[in-house]
């Protein structure tokens, strides 16, 4: 038995093509059959990689009497959220503003008008806790759809209305706006009030990698360093301690590399184990950055360990990146990733008893009788006490790891959502760039160079426009604004790291068309959706950073760098119009605006630019490895006159180097040396 998903390319939307619910995807023909047979709509939200998606389908969606009671009463729809978080946005949003919570599975009921009455998340089997069963509901549903019929229609009405309100939020007068320093601190402040000194990160658990507060944390430190009586060292400490408890936690793959999603607890120690694309490129983006600043090599060998996952578990020989790994394996939550100490005992022999105790592997287990490997005590530490060398004891380790690798790909792997998403490539692609910034590894420039011009041809539609998904040589649905945002960073990234301006040139189309067809007239913002997307009950505009950065910010980011890489005030005045809007926002909820921050502090900052203009590449390599936020830099064997900072400059033989600022330049130096003396200076002792 099947339904109307077997066509469908989703990973997870054919987990539910054999459910004896009668599911459409989102689309004309449920919409039109919900309308002409008056039913409302059952919207059933998910992605490939939710473990609680998998036992809400086990529990009901696969259940006989289940499955006739949503056919009978119900036109049904299942939507992958990573194919259409636009939908996924409004509804989730929508159920929100009813229950005070969300997540997935996202469960919520529409008019046929497709306006949402009721709605909320995992709904049981069986009634407990206070928690109704999901027959119970749907029953209560559709007996008030009958005989409530009024009452559901405003219900709907207003709801929608108080979504349409709410998408208004950011919006204001922010001519006023100040980007100080002051503000800044505050900002600062705001975030160390919330973070958790002991093992990291910020809140309580669940627990996020939150990048962007951690980002801005190490540019902080950075920019205000040499300030007495500041908070850069606490910034940086804590920027410092949330990585590197995150990287000797559960919530890190210390056998295969790569980053689960979240934390359930404080201490990184038990993921929900679904290790997602988007989740490591922005690790790997911070991790580099942390390198440059650093210069600790355990920052490195964690961006080599979380590349070398994605090259082996998430790429596809077409040159993109899978989306993500499920969480369960033969039904089981993390069943593939834990271990008991039996079996790591027979394994590794005579190093097994180092081996366990350095990665807490005991004979009770760290997590529900099984283990989760982790680290407690830094290597250093763990050696001079076991009176064993460090030299010694990394081998032993890495000897261990490679070992339970090799048997652990002998285990049922979890689940491959193999759907190739734009933006998140793009976050892949931003994450190589700035691997090679920072390590210098020429194998990470030419994967995004590769990957650039895969997406390029596989996402680019003959009239310009891009697509969101691509599976098997085909792409489909609009691009949303995040892809487009995403993509543009990456290309300026990209730019900058190979000096290949087409790069930029092609950054500057995909901004002029962002501009034409998801302005918000008189705000300065984008809307998610492009304007001749139909299907949606409104258009949304998102400006919170979440789990993923504001393609918002992102773009106001694009439109700082494009207006200096062209001279285009225009594009200056409109980001810095978009961020002045938020400012009280960002500054009194950072950790919510973490991207926003970065914006708002670069315009607090100002950038500054390098011009290398002669035979640049060794020295480009070696400035690419120091830690320049705020900076542009751009190279080139002799002037270009169709860009600002390259033109009407002379080139060097073999180089000349440039430090500007807003295209008014210093006395060229010849050498790398020379450049950073001429920093420092610059900058009152910092690079």
């Amino acid at each position: 038995m099947s339904n109307h998903l077997l066509h469908e390319t989703s990973p997870y939307l054919l987990q539910h093509a054999h459910n004896p619910v009668d599911w459409y995807p989102w689309g004309e023909a449920a919409l039109q059959k919900a309308i002409k047979e008056d039913k409302p709509i059952l919207v059933s939200i998910g992605y490939a990689a939710c473990h609680w998606c998998h036992v809400m389908e086990r529990e009901s969606f696969e259940d006989a009497a289940t499955a006739a009671l949503m056919n009978a009463h119900f036109i049904n729809i299942k939507v992958d959220r990573e194919e259409r978080p636009d939908i996924d946005h409004i509804y989730m949003d929508a159920v929100q503003t009813m229950t005070g919570s969300g997540g997935w599975p996202l469960n919520v009921f529409l008019t046929p008008d497709k306006k949402p009455f009721y709605g909320g998340t995992y709904y049981p089997p069986v009634s407990y806790a206070n928690r109704p069963s999901w027959k119970d509901v749907l029953t209560a549903v559709a007996d008030a759809f009958q005989n409530k019929r009024t009452a559901i229609q405003q219900q709907a009405e207003g709801l929608t209305q108080q979504l349409s309100e709410a998408n208004s939020f950011g919006i204001g007068d922010g001519s006023a706006a100040q980007f100080t320093r002051d503000d800044v601190d505050a900002a600062c402040l705001n975030i160390l009030k919330q973070a958790d000194t002991v093992w990291g990160g910020f809140g309580r658990a669940p627990k996020f990698p939150q990048t962007q507060t951690i980002r801005f944390l190490l540019r902080y430190y950075h920019s205000e360093k040499n300030r007495p009586d500041g908070l850069a060292d606490q910034a940086l400490q804590q920027a410092l301690l949330s990585l590197d408890k995150m990287m000797d936690g559960g919530i890190y793959d210390q056998v295969g590399g790569g980053f689960a999603r979240y934390a359930t607890d404080t201490e990184w120690l038990a993921p929900h184990f679904e290790k997602m694309l988007y989740d490591n490129a922005l690790l790997v983006t911070t991790l580099s950055e942390a390198y440059q600043l650093t210069g600790a090599e355990r920052y490195k060998n964690c961006i080599e360990q979380a590349i070398a996952f994605i090259e082996r578990e998430l790429t596809d020989t077409s040159g993109g990146f899978y989306a993500a790994l499920d969480a369960d394996s033969e039904g089981e939550e993390g069943k593939y990733y834990v271990w008991n100490k039996t079996e790591v005992a027979e394994l590794l022999q005579e190093d097994a008893d180092l081996f366990c105790h350095y990665y807490d592997i005991t004979e009770n287990g760290n997590w529900e009788g099984k283990n989760i490997l982790r680290i407690l005590t830094p290597l250093k530490e763990f050696a001079a006490a076991n009176e064993i060398s460090e030299t010694k004891l990394e081998t032993i380790l890495e000897k261990g790891r490679q070992q339970l690798l090799a048997v652990r790909a002998h285990r049922v792997r979890p689940a491959l959502d193999d759907k190739i998403i734009l933006g998140w490539n793009a976050l892949m692609n931003t994450a190589y760039s700035k691997a090679f910034e920072a390590t210098g590894n020429e194998a990470y420039r030419q994967r995004a160079t590769d990957n650039m011009r895969f997406l390029l041809d596989a996402f680019e539609n003959a009239d310009g426009s891009l697509a969101h998904v691509w599976k098997g040589g085909t792409a489909k649905y609009p691009a949303f604004l995040d892809d487009y945002a995403y993509l543009i960073e990456a290309l300026l990234q990209l730019a900058r790291v190979t000096a290949d301006y087409s790069h930029l040139e092609k950054a500057r189309v995909l901004c002029k068309r962002v501009q034409e067809h998801f302005a918000e007239a008189g705000t300065g913002y984008f809307f998610y959706t492009p304007e001749e997307q139909e299907d949606v009950i409104l258009r949304k505009r998102e400006v919170y950073d979440g789990a993923t950065p504001s393609g918002n910010a992102v773009m106001a980011a694009n439109l700082l760098q494009l207006s200096v890489c062209f001279d285009l005030p225009e594009e200056r005045l409109q980001a810095e119009q978009m961020i002045a809007q938020l400012a009280n926002a960002i500054i009194k909820y950072p950790t919510s605006f973490g991207a926003w921050l970065l914006d708002f502090y670069t315009v607090q900052k100002g950038s500054r630019e390098i011009a290398l203009l002669g035979d640049y590449k060794s020295t480009l390599t070696e400035l690419l490895r120091c830690f320049l936020p705020e900076t542009i830099i751009m190279a080139a064997l002799s002037p270009e006159p169709g860009y600002p900072l390259l033109a009407d400059k002379r080139a060097g033989n073999p180089l000349l180097i440039y430090l500007c600022e807003n295209y008014a330049c210093r006395q060229p130096v010849s050498s790398f040396t020379e450049l950073l003396d001429l920093l420092k200076t610059h900058n009152n002792g910092r690079i």
